[in-house]
């Protein structure tokens, strides 16, 4: 099914993401994460590229097995600098013979010793062009609501952003974000822009402080002197820092459906317990909006 459908089908959407392991022994571990989260019910589950394209064959492969085995939308992520353009028609052609409808179309980071050898796509939009030339797909792209790193205003990255709608977009999900507000200032000045496709909000529960701030460090999220305090009170404690990042997490996604948001995407981390736990945290407010499927409705 695509996205697009389920999100104009729904009041309210709950997804998660998942990375393929870096090691192809480590393969089975993943996928049985992915089918642990899929039983939670989310309604797709994304599946990251991985640093340099290197985990790209595995992005396919475990799409495919959620996609087949488990019943959920797969969402395969798609990085143009990862790969050659030889190499995303490849990838285009698997997906399409896996039967595979949503791709998530991403710049992705540039390599460490400058620009990358071979015939790449250098933007976004150029990619998001090719698949929506390639193919019957549903695409998705990254958006920043505190601006991408790279980019010196807001105001020329909603200038980029509007150009990969305009070449295809269906719709948007954000960089990882800790402060409500900030999200939306963004929504307000995309709209302004005319970007009105939807957008999920990337939310993130911090299991893992040091993770957390090298997160920070390479995107440019800023965190706020609230969740600074519970990093700094629970940080070197990794059962109270989990349980303060699945609350603090918890607490955002309330305060983002109750001010209209009607996508979440949670940047779960392989973690099965913690999509869970967030889950049955919300299990009442999931229920009143009628935002899951039935099947997992009847379980509440």
């Amino acid at each position: 099914m695509k996205i697009s459908e389920i999100l104009n089908s729904r009041p309210l959407t709950a997804s998660c993401e998942i990375f393929p392991p870096k090691k192809d022994a480590d393969f089975a571990g993943v996928q049985h994460a992915a089918e642990e989260i899929a039983a939670i019910g989310p309604d797709f589950i994304s599946v990251t590229y991985g640093a340099g394209g290197g985990t790209s064959r595995n992005t396919v492969k475990i799409a495919s097995h959620i996609e087949r085995w488990t019943g959920v939308t797969a969402l395969a992520h798609l990085s143009c600098l990862s790969s050659t353009r030889e190499e995303i028609a490849a990838i285009l052609q698997e997906l399409r013979e896996r039967e595979i409808e949503n791709i998530l179309a991403l710049r992705g980071d540039r390599p460490t010793d400058g620009a990358p050898v071979g015939n790449h796509y250098e933007y976004a939009y150029e990619l998001v062009r090719e698949i929506r030339s390639a193919g019957d797909f549903c695409i998705g792209a990254a958006c920043y609501p505190e601006g991408h790193i790279e980019c010196p205003s807001k105001e020329e990255d909603l200038v980029h952003l509007k150009q990969k709608v305009d070449c295809g977009c269906d719709f948007l999900t954000t960089q990882v974000f800790f402060d409500n507000s900030v999200l939306y200032s963004f929504l307000y000045r995309a709209l302004a822009k005319n970007i009105d496709v939807p957008v999920l909000a990337g939310v993130m529960p911090v299991t893992n402080a040091k993770q957390i701030k090298r997160i920070c460090a390479l995107s440019g999220t800023s965190l706020p002197p609230r969740f600074r305090s519970i990093i700094d009170r629970f940080g070197d404690k990794p059962a109270a820092m989990k349980q303060a990042g699945i609350a603090y997490a918890t607490e955002q996604i309330i305060d983002l459906i109750a001010n209209g948001v009607k996508g979440i995407h949670l940047y779960t981390m392989n973690k099965p317990d913690v999509a869970r736990a967030i889950f049955d945290n919300l299990s009442h407010i999931l229920r009143e909006i009628d935002g899951l499927p039935a099947s997992v409705r009847e379980q509440l």
